[in-house]
């Protein structure tokens, strides 16, 4: 004989992935994937103020990241004030 299926717990609910969230992680694996292709900027040229390139385009995609991990929190908490129905704090 077959088991009746479990009732959901009061407040749980299965996490939804849409699109939004998907673009949040999105901005959150391209820094990774930016500094794990090191073939990409492992080189000395162009220099910027005299500063190897090396050293430029790394310093570059900490301002980026930062940039980007903002995006996706916002991106997340609009998101979650929409499928909660009431402010987050």
């Amino acid at each position: 004989m077959s088991e009746p299926p479990e009732q959901p717990v009061e407040g749980s609910r299965r996490p939804v992935v849409t699109v939004p969230l998907i673009v949040a992680g999105v901005c959150l694996a391209i820094p990774f994937v930016a500094m794990l292709w090191v073939g990409s900027y492992s080189r000395l040229t162009p220099t910027l103020a005299g500063v190897p390139f090396f050293y430029w385009y790394q310093m570059l995609w900490v301002v980026i990241s930062t940039m980007l991990t903002v995006i996706a929190y916002v991106i997340v908490r609009h998101h979650e004030r929409k499928h909660r129905g009431g402010e987050v704090r």
